[in-house]
């Protein structure tokens, strides 16, 4: 298939060289899309079914056989040899069962060791004389050690992880899921079927996944072009509202004060104060002839612009337009037959342009947040009834800014930038979001990703367990409704696929501290993994739990408190120990990645050694979440975890 694209021939096919040029982009992507990737098979499964898709279930009608793979394949006649996981006929495959075979009579499993075909397995869903039983196959594919980034699970999704997969573009869906559940691959695997159901319309709007900081984002950057989807746009939240350089950071009270959607009450009555009610007439001379707009029809003018609450620049566009438009009526009343262009010049006339500067003067957001955080009075004025004086001091710069360039800008405050840029402006809206570990964003931060999803859908991903953030959210409900997707449906993924027994059932201790009611996972492993909790008296002694796990096949994690990073990195590179950051993508030679605590997130390793967990709680501006960071540490291992700690363990662990 990759060499038929390489050969077309398309000189007598294009017209112009405009069109040569986006063939041979178009053919190139095809090309790229069609790249062989080493370890990754072609097809993983086999479907036979008692009757032909489609066809009528009468006795002597021929079943028909299927390969299921991570993308179609056809032969040099176009016949297909493997069907696209995602087409409907590959269904079965992950929802098919003994209690419900799908027509299906024989569901087979492939296993792979480097590339290379090494196992299969068969299941006789329509045989009433075979038993149900775990596939061995999908217990090891699973349990699989994690080196390098994400891969895809097309091979492992189980039938709860596909329904929410295959739902439709049109709504939303918010998965709740505890760690090692599937909810990240989940949400790509999801856009990776919106991509194949609905190609056209999402090409023409766009797809983005959201993650919580590069390293994450570099972690899972893999798994869509595995699936042959290369067009999805990756991005963080700073990356979304960077439209000016964040210098500075925020105090974790000003923080949450700015990232509450009370600000947005603030900053739209701000940007509303800049347009005046018009005490004079325009005059408009053109030739001899001078027409007269009255001050009391151009506040007819701006009080409907007002009502109709339309962005602030669009009125702003507008109204020299509704200016012109009332001296073409006094023109046509006495006698002329004016046209567009006649409204266009009234519109662009010195007399209107000075009007409209007075009366709707252009606005520039981060200016006015500028003004907002440094000038006391104007704050005050628009924050009345929405914040207190505490609240308003708090937000308040202790020292004037003279320019938005010399200001040191948080990340809290480009996102009111951001608000106040919509206000202004509509921001584009793309036709499907992605946003993952979503329980850390801050109400204002939600309002920012929902703009960029306002006419089309979102697949929501997060653990309110996991929430790490002062301004982290509550409840489902509450964020939906920041995010303007109220309508969304939550789904609850609560069986563990990454996480051993042993680990997650200790990991569980803290939920009725951090999220009472939050049902604990369930791991679905067989093998119960590794877990050890050891008193230290030296940092040596981390190092040798370290060492200790690098002699077992598989990622090694040394998860720290940030203030502890330093020490250990000393450590390490004392003992000759070699190392990686987060989301830097592990060898052979180097298997171990140094992480603080603030990046574990959505990162795994097969093995865990987690450090202090009391240095982890303290290093969190409040107990609760502190609790909930340690929570995240303690929930990144895939096959073993040992604690190591000096200090007193929280109480809450037991």
């Amino acid at each position: 298939m990759r060499e038929d694209a390489e050969n077309l021939d398309i000189r007598d096919v294009t017209a112009n060289w405009v069109n040569a040029e986006v063939l041979h982009r178009q053919i190139a992507e095809r090309i790229k899309a069609l790249a062989d990737l080493s370890h990754t098979p072609l097809f993983f499964g086999r479907l036979d079914y008692l009757h032909a898709p489609g066809s009528d279930l009468a006795e002597g009608a021929e079943g028909e056989r299927f390969y299921i793979g991570r993308r179609h394949v056809h032969d040099a006649s176009g016949d297909p040899m493997v069907i696209d996981w995602r087409a409907p006929v590959s269904q079965p495959f992950y929802r098919a069962s003994k209690k419900d075979p799908m027509d299906v009579g024989l569901r087979r499993r492939f296993g792979y060791t480097g590339g290379d075909l090494t196992a299969y397995e068969d299941e006789h869903l329509s045989d009433p004389a075979e038993t149900a039983t775990t596939s061995k196959l999908l217990q090891q594919e699973i349990e699989r050690p994690r080196v390098g980034p994400m891969r895809d699970i097309v091979a492992t999704i189980q039938p709860e992880q596909d329904e929410i997969v295959r739902s439709g573009l049109s709504g939303s869906v918010c998965v709740q899921g505890g760690p090692g559940t599937g909810k990240t691959a989940v949400g790509l695997h999801r856009v990776a079927y919106l991509l194949y159901a609905h190609r056209e319309r999402l090409a023409r709007t766009g797809t983005l996944v959201i993650g919580p900081n590069k390293s994450f984002l570099h972690y899972i950057e893999q798994v869509l072009p595995a699936l042959g989807e290369l067009e999805v746009k990756q991005a963080t939240v700073d990356d979304l509202v960077a439209h000016v350089e964040v210098r500075g950071s925020d105090d974790a009270p000003a923080a949450v004060i700015k990232g509450d959607a009370r600000m947005a009450q603030v900053l739209r009555r701000a940007v509303r104060s800049h347009v005046g009610i018009p005490t004079e007439p325009v005059v408009v001379v053109r030739g001899s002839r001078r027409w007269r707009v009255p001050a009391y029809e151009l506040e007819e003018i701006v009080k409907e612009l007002l009502d109709r609450d339309i962005r602030y620049g669009a009125a702003h566009q507008a109204l020299p337009q509704r200016i012109a438009h009332a001296v073409l009526v006094q023109m046509e009343r006495s006698g002329e037959a004016p046209d567009d262009r006649v409204q266009d010049a009234v519109a662009r006339n010195a007399a209107v342009k000075a009007a409209v500067k007075a009366i709707w003067p252009p606005v520039d957001p981060a200016k006015l947040v500028l003004r907002l955080l440094s000038d006391a009075e104007f704050l005050a004025a628009h924050a009345q009834g929405l914040l207190d004086e505490a609240e308003q001091k708090e937000i308040l710069w202790a020292k004037p800014v003279r320019s938005v360039k010399s200001a040191k800008w948080s990340a809290a405050d480009a996102v009111l930038i951001d608000e106040a840029t919509d206000l202004v402006q509509r921001t584009h809206s793309l036709g499907h979001v992605v946003l993952d570990e979503a329980q850390d964003l801050s109400p204002m931060q939600y309002r920012a990703v929902g703009r960029r999803c306002t006419t089309g859908s979102a697949t929501v991903l997060g653990d309110l367990a996991q929430g790490t953030t002062p301004w982290a959210t509550r409840s489902w409900e509450e964020a939906l409704g920041h995010l303007g997707k109220g309508d969304a449906v939550v789904e609850e993924l609560t069986a563990g696929f990454r996480v051993p027994t042993d680990v997650i059932s200790y990991a569980s201790r803290l939920l009725p501290h951090i999220a009472p009611g939050l049902a604990p996972v369930a791991s679905v492993r067989e093998n119960p993994g590794f877990f050890e909790v050891r008193a230290s008296t030296a940092d040596a002694e981390v190092v040798g739990a370290v060492e200790e796990l690098l002699g077992h096949e598989g990622s090694v994690g040394l998860i720290a408190a940030d203030a502890r990073i330093p020490v250990l990195a000393e450590v390490l590179t004392a003992a000759g120990r070699t190392y990686l950051g987060p989301g830097e993508e592990t060898t052979a030679e180097t298997r171990l990645t140094l992480v603080p605590a603030s990046l574990a997130k959505g990162l795994e390793y097969d093995y865990v050694v987690l450090d202090e967990p009391r240095a982890v709680v303290d290093g969190e501006p409040d107990e609760r979440t502190g609790l909930r960071r340690l929570y995240v540490a303690l929930t990144r291992a895939v096959s073993g975890l040992i604690v190591t700690h000096a200090a007193p363990l929280p109480a809450e662990l037991g």
